[in-house]
Protein backbone atom coordinates (compact mmCIF):
# COMPACT_ATOMS: atom_id res chain seq x y z
CA UNK A 1 0.00 0.00 0.00
CA UNK A 2 2.60 2.50 1.15
CA UNK A 3 4.95 1.93 -1.75
CA UNK A 4 2.61 3.81 -4.08
CA UNK A 5 3.52 7.45 -4.55
CA UNK A 6 1.19 9.84 -2.74
CA UNK A 7 -0.65 12.44 -4.78
CA UNK A 8 -1.26 15.90 -3.37
CA UNK A 9 -4.15 18.15 -4.33
CA UNK A 10 -5.82 21.11 -2.68
CA UNK A 11 -9.42 21.85 -1.77
CA UNK A 12 -11.03 25.21 -2.54
CA UNK A 13 -14.30 26.13 -0.88
CA UNK A 14 -14.33 29.67 -2.33
CA UNK A 15 -15.55 30.85 1.07
CA UNK A 16 -16.43 34.54 1.16
CA UNK A 17 -14.92 36.15 4.24
CA UNK A 18 -16.37 39.25 5.86
CA UNK A 19 -15.67 42.36 3.79
CA UNK A 20 -14.82 40.40 0.63
CA UNK A 21 -16.78 40.63 -2.61
CA UNK A 22 -17.47 37.43 -4.55
CA UNK A 23 -15.17 38.68 -7.31
CA UNK A 24 -12.35 39.14 -4.78
CA UNK A 25 -12.87 35.54 -3.64
CA UNK A 26 -12.52 34.34 -7.24
CA UNK A 27 -9.38 36.44 -7.86
CA UNK A 28 -7.72 35.22 -4.65
CA UNK A 29 -8.40 31.53 -5.31
CA UNK A 30 -7.38 31.70 -8.99
CA UNK A 31 -4.07 33.35 -8.01
CA UNK A 32 -3.44 30.55 -5.49
CA UNK A 33 -4.37 27.81 -7.98
CA UNK A 34 -1.96 29.16 -10.63
CA UNK A 35 0.84 28.95 -8.04
CA UNK A 36 -0.06 25.32 -7.21
CA UNK A 37 0.77 24.27 -10.76
CA UNK A 38 4.24 25.83 -10.44
CA UNK A 39 4.80 24.13 -7.09
CA UNK A 40 4.11 20.66 -8.46
CA UNK A 41 0.77 19.83 -6.82
CA UNK A 42 -1.20 17.15 -8.69
CA UNK A 43 -4.61 18.77 -8.72
CA UNK A 44 -7.29 21.03 -7.27
CA UNK A 45 -10.87 20.41 -6.14
CA UNK A 46 -13.57 23.08 -6.14
CA UNK A 47 -16.72 22.92 -3.98
CA UNK A 48 -20.32 23.65 -5.02
CA UNK A 49 -22.58 25.64 -2.71
CA UNK A 50 -25.71 27.72 -3.12
CA UNK A 51 -27.37 30.72 -1.47
CA UNK A 52 -24.67 31.42 1.15
CA UNK A 53 -21.26 33.04 1.52
CA UNK A 54 -20.00 29.66 2.78
CA UNK A 55 -18.94 29.00 -0.82
CA UNK A 56 -19.64 31.19 -3.85
CA UNK A 57 -19.28 28.69 -6.72
CA UNK A 58 -22.79 27.52 -7.71
CA UNK A 59 -21.51 25.69 -10.82
CA UNK A 60 -18.12 23.99 -10.52
CA UNK A 61 -17.85 23.22 -14.25
CA UNK A 62 -17.92 26.91 -15.14
CA UNK A 63 -15.03 27.55 -12.75
CA UNK A 64 -13.06 24.50 -13.94
CA UNK A 65 -13.47 25.55 -17.58
CA UNK A 66 -11.90 28.89 -16.61
CA UNK A 67 -9.10 27.14 -14.69
CA UNK A 68 -8.50 24.76 -17.60
CA UNK A 69 -7.43 27.74 -19.71
CA UNK A 70 -5.13 29.08 -16.99
CA UNK A 71 -3.31 25.83 -16.17
CA UNK A 72 -1.57 23.12 -18.17
CA UNK A 73 -1.21 19.98 -16.10
CA UNK A 74 -3.13 20.30 -12.83
CA UNK A 75 -5.97 17.79 -12.51
CA UNK A 76 -9.26 19.67 -12.15
CA UNK A 77 -11.63 18.16 -9.61
CA UNK A 78 -15.25 18.69 -8.66
CA UNK A 79 -15.28 18.52 -4.89
CA UNK A 80 -18.20 17.81 -5.13
CA UNK A 81 -21.08 18.10 -7.57
CA UNK A 82 -24.27 17.69 -5.49
CA UNK A 83 -25.99 15.41 -7.98
CA UNK A 84 -29.60 15.62 -6.69
CA UNK A 85 -29.59 19.39 -7.34
CA UNK A 86 -28.94 18.82 -11.08
CA UNK A 87 -30.33 17.03 -14.09
CA UNK A 88 -27.92 14.13 -14.73
CA UNK A 89 -27.92 14.76 -18.49
CA UNK A 90 -26.64 18.29 -17.89
CA UNK A 91 -23.92 17.02 -15.54
CA UNK A 92 -22.81 14.37 -18.06
CA UNK A 93 -22.64 16.99 -20.84
CA UNK A 94 -20.85 19.64 -18.78
CA UNK A 95 -18.31 17.12 -17.46
CA UNK A 96 -17.61 15.92 -21.02
CA UNK A 97 -17.09 19.49 -22.21
CA UNK A 98 -14.66 20.37 -19.39
CA UNK A 99 -12.80 17.09 -19.94
CA UNK A 100 -12.32 18.00 -23.61
CA UNK A 101 -11.36 21.63 -22.95
CA UNK A 102 -8.79 20.58 -20.34
CA UNK A 103 -7.21 17.83 -22.41
CA UNK A 104 -8.59 15.04 -20.20
CA UNK A 105 -7.78 16.55 -16.80
CA UNK A 106 -11.19 16.25 -15.11
CA UNK A 107 -11.70 14.29 -11.88
CA UNK A 108 -15.35 13.98 -10.96
CA UNK A 109 -16.15 14.00 -7.26
CA UNK A 110 -19.87 13.51 -6.66
CA UNK A 111 -22.10 13.31 -3.60
CA UNK A 112 -25.71 13.44 -2.48
CA UNK A 113 -25.33 16.73 -0.56
CA UNK A 114 -26.60 17.47 2.92
CA UNK A 115 -27.46 21.16 3.27
CA UNK A 116 -31.17 21.52 3.90
CA UNK A 117 -31.19 25.17 2.76
CA UNK A 118 -30.05 24.10 -0.72
CA UNK A 119 -32.63 21.34 -1.12
CA UNK A 120 -35.52 23.46 0.21
CA UNK A 121 -34.79 26.34 -2.16
CA UNK A 122 -34.62 23.99 -5.15
CA UNK A 123 -37.93 22.46 -4.04
CA UNK A 124 -36.38 19.06 -3.33
CA UNK A 125 -36.89 16.60 -0.49
CA UNK A 126 -33.59 15.87 1.25
CA UNK A 127 -34.94 12.43 2.20
CA UNK A 128 -34.83 11.47 -1.50
CA UNK A 129 -31.18 12.53 -1.87
CA UNK A 130 -29.60 9.07 -1.84
CA UNK A 131 -32.09 7.56 -4.33
CA UNK A 132 -31.79 10.56 -6.64
CA UNK A 133 -28.00 10.40 -6.38
CA UNK A 134 -27.91 6.72 -7.36
CA UNK A 135 -30.14 7.32 -10.40
CA UNK A 136 -28.03 10.31 -11.49
CA UNK A 137 -24.82 8.32 -11.22
CA UNK A 138 -26.16 5.35 -13.19
CA UNK A 139 -27.53 7.60 -15.88
CA UNK A 140 -24.31 9.63 -16.27
CA UNK A 141 -22.15 6.51 -16.65
CA UNK A 142 -24.64 5.12 -19.18
CA UNK A 143 -24.63 8.32 -21.23
CA UNK A 144 -20.83 8.46 -21.31
CA UNK A 145 -20.37 4.86 -22.35
CA UNK A 146 -23.33 3.82 -24.55
CA UNK A 147 -24.92 4.93 -27.80
CA UNK A 148 -28.69 5.06 -27.90
CA UNK A 149 -28.81 4.93 -24.12
CA UNK A 150 -32.21 4.56 -22.45
CA UNK A 151 -33.04 5.06 -18.81
CA UNK A 152 -36.28 5.10 -16.91
CA UNK A 153 -35.92 5.83 -13.20
CA UNK A 154 -38.26 7.06 -10.53
CA UNK A 155 -36.85 10.60 -10.73
CA UNK A 156 -34.93 10.81 -14.01
CA UNK A 157 -35.07 9.33 -17.45
CA UNK A 158 -34.39 9.71 -21.17
CA UNK A 159 -37.41 10.59 -23.29
CA UNK A 160 -36.00 8.47 -26.12
CA UNK A 161 -32.74 6.60 -26.80
CA UNK A 162 -30.00 9.18 -26.31
CA UNK A 163 -26.45 9.46 -27.61
CA UNK A 164 -24.47 12.06 -25.71
CA UNK A 165 -22.57 14.76 -27.61
CA UNK A 166 -19.81 15.55 -26.85
CA UNK A 167 -18.31 12.53 -25.15
CA UNK A 168 -15.53 12.92 -22.57
CA UNK A 169 -11.91 12.58 -23.69
CA UNK A 170 -10.99 10.14 -20.88
CA UNK A 171 -12.22 6.61 -21.49
CA UNK A 172 -14.56 5.15 -20.45
CA UNK A 173 -15.22 8.42 -18.60
CA UNK A 174 -13.45 10.82 -16.18
CA UNK A 175 -12.43 9.14 -12.91
CA UNK A 176 -15.31 9.13 -10.44
CA UNK A 177 -14.97 9.64 -6.69
CA UNK A 178 -17.90 9.39 -4.30
CA UNK A 179 -18.03 11.47 -1.13
CA UNK A 180 -18.53 8.84 1.54
CA UNK A 181 -18.93 9.43 5.23
CA UNK A 182 -21.34 6.84 6.58
CA UNK A 183 -20.22 3.19 6.64
CA UNK A 184 -23.21 2.14 4.49
CA UNK A 185 -22.21 4.59 1.73
CA UNK A 186 -18.64 3.26 1.74
CA UNK A 187 -19.92 -0.32 1.29
CA UNK A 188 -22.37 0.52 -1.50
CA UNK A 189 -19.73 2.19 -3.66
CA UNK A 190 -16.87 -0.18 -2.79
CA UNK A 191 -18.99 -3.01 -4.22
CA UNK A 192 -19.06 -1.07 -7.50
CA UNK A 193 -15.36 -0.26 -7.33
CA UNK A 194 -16.00 3.48 -7.07
CA UNK A 195 -13.26 5.17 -5.01
CA UNK A 196 -14.27 7.28 -2.03
CA UNK A 197 -13.47 10.81 -0.98
CA UNK A 198 -13.15 10.47 2.79
CA UNK A 199 -14.77 13.00 5.05
CA UNK A 200 -12.59 15.94 6.22
CA UNK A 201 -14.55 16.21 9.49
CA UNK A 202 -14.11 12.55 10.51
CA UNK A 203 -11.24 11.66 12.85
CA UNK A 204 -8.32 9.52 11.67
CA UNK A 205 -9.73 6.29 13.14
CA UNK A 206 -12.94 6.71 11.14
CA UNK A 207 -11.22 7.32 7.82
CA UNK A 208 -8.93 4.34 8.56
CA UNK A 209 -12.05 2.19 9.06
CA UNK A 210 -13.60 3.58 5.85
CA UNK A 211 -10.52 2.61 3.80
CA UNK A 212 -10.38 -0.82 5.43
CA UNK A 213 -14.07 -1.39 4.67
CA UNK A 214 -13.68 -0.14 1.11
CA UNK A 215 -10.75 -2.45 0.31
CA UNK A 216 -12.44 -5.46 1.97
CA UNK A 217 -15.80 -4.99 0.24
CA UNK A 218 -14.15 -4.30 -3.13
CA UNK A 219 -12.09 -7.49 -2.80
CA UNK A 220 -15.16 -9.51 -1.78
CA UNK A 221 -16.90 -8.31 -4.95
CA UNK A 222 -13.92 -9.18 -7.18
CA UNK A 223 -13.50 -5.53 -8.11
CA UNK A 224 -10.29 -4.68 -9.95
CA UNK A 225 -8.87 -1.99 -7.66
CA UNK A 226 -5.50 -1.56 -9.38
CA UNK A 227 -6.23 1.98 -10.58
CA UNK A 228 -8.57 2.99 -7.76
CA UNK A 229 -7.41 6.07 -5.93
CA UNK A 230 -8.89 6.57 -2.49
CA UNK A 231 -8.76 10.24 -1.52
CA UNK A 232 -8.36 11.40 2.08
CA UNK A 233 -9.42 14.96 2.73
CA UNK A 234 -7.77 16.77 5.63
CA UNK A 235 -7.14 20.24 6.98
CA UNK A 236 -3.37 20.63 6.52
CA UNK A 237 -0.94 23.10 8.03
CA UNK A 238 2.85 22.95 8.27
CA UNK A 239 5.08 25.42 10.10
CA UNK A 240 8.85 25.46 10.72
CA UNK A 241 8.36 24.31 14.36
CA UNK A 242 5.79 22.36 16.39
CA UNK A 243 5.38 25.38 18.71
CA UNK A 244 4.54 27.72 15.85
CA UNK A 245 2.10 25.23 14.33
CA UNK A 246 0.28 24.94 17.69
CA UNK A 247 0.18 28.72 18.15
CA UNK A 248 -1.07 29.27 14.61
CA UNK A 249 -3.76 26.62 15.00
CA UNK A 250 -5.07 28.26 18.18
CA UNK A 251 -5.04 31.64 16.42
CA UNK A 252 -6.99 30.29 13.41
CA UNK A 253 -9.58 28.68 15.68
CA UNK A 254 -10.02 31.80 17.77
CA UNK A 255 -10.69 33.85 14.64
CA UNK A 256 -13.17 31.36 13.17
CA UNK A 257 -16.90 31.57 13.82
CA UNK A 258 -17.92 27.90 13.63
CA UNK A 259 -21.61 28.74 13.79
CA UNK A 260 -21.34 30.15 10.26
CA UNK A 261 -20.79 26.62 9.01
CA UNK A 262 -22.27 24.27 11.59
CA UNK A 263 -25.84 25.48 11.93
CA UNK A 264 -29.41 24.48 11.18
CA UNK A 265 -29.17 25.79 7.60
CA UNK A 266 -26.31 23.48 6.81
CA UNK A 267 -27.60 20.51 8.79
CA UNK A 268 -29.46 17.73 6.94
CA UNK A 269 -32.79 18.52 8.62
CA UNK A 270 -36.25 17.65 7.35
CA UNK A 271 -38.17 20.96 7.71
CA UNK A 272 -41.40 19.05 8.41
CA UNK A 273 -40.08 17.17 11.43
CA UNK A 274 -37.07 19.18 12.63
CA UNK A 275 -35.17 15.87 12.82
CA UNK A 276 -32.43 14.45 10.60
CA UNK A 277 -33.80 13.72 7.12
CA UNK A 278 -34.23 10.10 6.02
CA UNK A 279 -30.85 8.55 5.27
CA UNK A 280 -28.92 11.20 7.21
CA UNK A 281 -29.20 9.74 10.71
CA UNK A 282 -25.43 9.28 10.78
CA UNK A 283 -25.02 13.06 10.70
CA UNK A 284 -27.60 13.90 13.35
CA UNK A 285 -25.22 14.70 16.17
CA UNK A 286 -22.39 16.35 14.33
CA UNK A 287 -24.30 19.34 13.01
CA UNK A 288 -26.76 19.87 15.82
CA UNK A 289 -24.08 19.87 18.51
CA UNK A 290 -22.53 22.85 16.76
CA UNK A 291 -19.50 20.93 15.53
CA UNK A 292 -17.35 22.09 18.42
CA UNK A 293 -13.97 20.39 18.55
CA UNK A 294 -11.22 21.43 20.93
CA UNK A 295 -7.72 22.17 19.69
CA UNK A 296 -6.25 19.08 21.34
CA UNK A 297 -8.66 16.83 19.44
CA UNK A 298 -7.86 18.65 16.20
CA UNK A 299 -4.13 18.27 16.87
CA UNK A 300 -4.20 14.56 17.71
CA UNK A 301 -7.10 13.11 15.75
CA UNK A 302 -8.25 15.36 12.94
CA UNK A 303 -5.72 17.62 11.24
CA UNK A 304 -2.45 17.03 9.43
CA UNK A 305 -0.50 19.66 11.30
CA UNK A 306 2.91 20.36 12.83
CA UNK A 307 6.47 20.78 11.66
CA UNK A 308 7.57 18.98 8.45
CA UNK A 309 8.67 15.84 10.33
CA UNK A 310 5.34 15.42 12.13
CA UNK A 311 3.32 16.18 8.99
CA UNK A 312 5.32 13.65 6.91
CA UNK A 313 4.65 11.04 9.62
CA UNK A 314 0.91 11.76 9.61
CA UNK A 315 0.73 11.52 5.82
CA UNK A 316 2.60 8.19 5.93
CA UNK A 317 -0.01 6.96 8.41
CA UNK A 318 -2.81 7.97 5.99
CA UNK A 319 -0.95 6.16 3.22
CA UNK A 320 -0.72 3.00 5.36
CA UNK A 321 -4.51 3.16 5.82
CA UNK A 322 -4.90 2.60 2.07
CA UNK A 323 -5.16 6.13 0.66
CA UNK A 324 -2.99 7.18 -2.28
CA UNK A 325 -4.16 10.77 -2.59
CA UNK A 326 -4.31 13.57 -0.02
CA UNK A 327 -6.71 16.43 -0.65
CA UNK A 328 -5.27 19.27 1.44
CA UNK A 329 -7.43 22.04 2.82
CA UNK A 330 -4.88 24.71 3.67
CA UNK A 331 -7.48 26.89 5.33
CA UNK A 332 -10.52 27.35 3.13
CA UNK A 333 -12.34 29.25 5.87
CA UNK A 334 -9.31 31.20 7.13
CA UNK A 335 -9.10 34.86 6.16
CA UNK A 336 -5.39 34.58 5.31
CA UNK A 337 -3.73 37.26 3.14
CA UNK A 338 -2.80 35.78 -0.24
CA UNK A 339 0.95 36.25 0.36
CA UNK A 340 0.76 34.35 3.64
CA UNK A 341 -1.20 31.54 1.97
CA UNK A 342 1.44 31.32 -0.78
CA UNK A 343 4.18 31.04 1.86
CA UNK A 344 2.39 28.11 3.52
CA UNK A 345 1.96 26.34 0.17
CA UNK A 346 5.60 26.90 -0.85
CA UNK A 347 6.82 25.58 2.50
CA UNK A 348 4.66 22.43 2.21
CA UNK A 349 5.81 21.84 -1.39
CA UNK A 350 9.48 22.24 -0.43
CA UNK A 351 9.56 20.45 2.93
CA UNK A 352 6.87 17.75 2.77
CA UNK A 353 6.07 16.68 -0.79
CA UNK A 354 9.61 15.50 -1.72
CA UNK A 355 9.34 12.76 0.95
CA UNK A 356 6.64 11.13 -1.19
CA UNK A 357 8.06 11.62 -4.68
Amino acid sequence: MADRPMKFSTFHLFHQNAGQSAREVYDYQIEVIELLEELGFDGVWVAEHHFRDYGVVPNIFTMLAHLAARTERLRLGTGIVVLPLHNPIHVAEEAAMVDLLSGGRLDLGVGRGYQSVEFENFGLDLGEARDRFNECLDMMVGLWTQDGYEYKGRYYGTGRPLTLTPRPLQKPHPPLHVAAISPETVEIYAARGLPILADPAAPFRKIAKAAETWHAVAAANDVDTAGAELVASRIVYVAPTIEQAREDQARFEAAFDRSRIFNVQSAPIDPRTGEAAKGFEYYQNRYLKGGSVDNEFRWEQLEVIGDPERVIGQIKMIQEMGYSHLMCDFGSTRPMPVEEMKKVLKFFAAEVMPAFR
